[in-house]
Order: C-alpha cells, then sequence, then structure tokens
C-alpha cells in the first residue's frame, strides 16, 4: 500500500512535520505486517491544484518501486490531501482510476469548499464544526472528523497528535458525535482499517 500526502500552499515545514507525525503513527501504531510507503508530493504554489502534475509525480514515484505498468497500477493507494491540494487530489484520485489504478481511500484535511465524489472511500477531516458541515454538503463519505474546540486552519496539518476532537458517521447522521479522539488517532484508525481491508 502506498500514501501520497498532497499538501496546501503553505510552507512546507508544516508538511514534514505531518509527514513526520505520519511515520511515528504508523511505525508505533501496529502497522507493522507491511508498512506503507509514504510518498510526498513536493508541488509548490499553484501546482498543488494541477491533478496532471500529481499524476506524473505518482506515476514516476510508484513506477520506481514496479518494473511493470500493471504492477503499479495495482498497488493500492491512500491519498492524504489539505486544503488546496485537495483540489489537485481528487482530480489525479479519478486520473489514477482511469489508468486503472487503485484508489483505497481518499482523506480531505480541510478541504473546504471541494466537492468531493468518487467510488472509493471518502473521508473528510476539519478544524472545526462549520468547516465540517459546510463541506460536508459537497461529499463526505462515512467516518469524518473535526475539531473540538476548534483550532486554526494550520493546526490540523502541522500537528493532528495534539487536536481533539469529534468522530461522526455522516451515513447514520449522528449528531452529537459518538467518538471523541484525536486528529492522529483518527488518522490511525482510518489506515489500520485500509490496511486490513
Amino acid at each position: 500500500m502506498n500514501i501520497i500526502i498532497c499538501p496546501g500552499i503553505h510552507e512546507p515545514e508544516l508538511t514534514e512535520s505531518f509527514r513526520v507525525g505520519l511515520l511515528d503513527l504508523v511505525s508505533n501504531g501496529a502497522i507493522a505486517h507491511n508498512p506503507p510507503k509514504i510518498l510526498v508530493y513536493p508541488g509548490k504554489d499553484v501546482l498543488v491544484l494541477s491533478a496532471l502534475h500529481i499524476l506524473q509525480f505518482l506515476r514516476v514515484s510508484v513506477a520506481h518501486r514496479r518494473y511493470r505498468l500493471t504492477d503499479y497500477l495495482e498497488s493500492p493507494i491512500i491519498f492524504i490531501s489539505f486544503s488546496a491540494g485537495v483540489v489537485g487530489a481528487i482530480g489525479a484520485a479519478h486520473l489514477w482510476q482511469l489508468l486503472g489504478g487503485r484508489v483505497k481511500a481518499f482523506i480531505a484535511i480541510d478541504g473546504w469548499g471541494v466537492p468531493l465524489q468518487g467510488n472509493f472511500p471518502i473521508h473528510r477531516m476539519s478544524h472545526d464544526y462549520f468547516t465540517h458541515w459546510s463541506s460536508s454538503l459537497l461529499g463526505s463519505g462515512q467516518n469524518n472528523f473535526y475539531a473540538e474546540p476548534a483550532v486554526d486552519h494550520l493546526s490540523i496539518w502541522k500537528s493532528p497528535q495534539t487536536v481533539q476532537g469529534c468522530w461522526v458517521d455522516s451515513s447514520i447522521k449522528i449528531i452529537p458525535p459518538k467518538g471523541r479522539l484525536t486528529a492522529a488517532e483518527f488518522l490511525l484508525m482510518l489506515l489500520k482499517h485500509y490496511e486490513a481491508n
């Protein structure tokens, strides 16, 4: 399994902090059978909006680990995207599928205002309840997360392990939410689920 991280338009140090935290989650969180490969899309500024640039990066990065086109298209991918990066990532996920690739899940962190549709599991994580509620009108899938108490937009990306919040399952419309955990714990829960399935 491969995880591709698609950052937004912000300082690269924030993405590095997220990547290191994700590596810690994976290594300390019992995803030990076959740890996922974590790829970080290096695009900056408006390139984070480009599905074609993300797809090209993905093809080169995943193909580097495989020998035949059919092998790397069959390797399941989880997209984790943030802010403006959600725009390019959702397009890249659809393009990857059009090429015959497998998208195991799509996780959008603070992708406010970005419509999310797909024939793969979609999860939203938001820095506050308003962003969660208003974004879910544009598609959210099941098993989502929002920070409670609210945090600033960049905090959920920089240090998800410190962001407390609520886990909600949009399919059964539970309000108030049924569970409290950190954003990092929510991510780990999703990764464990997709590793097993």
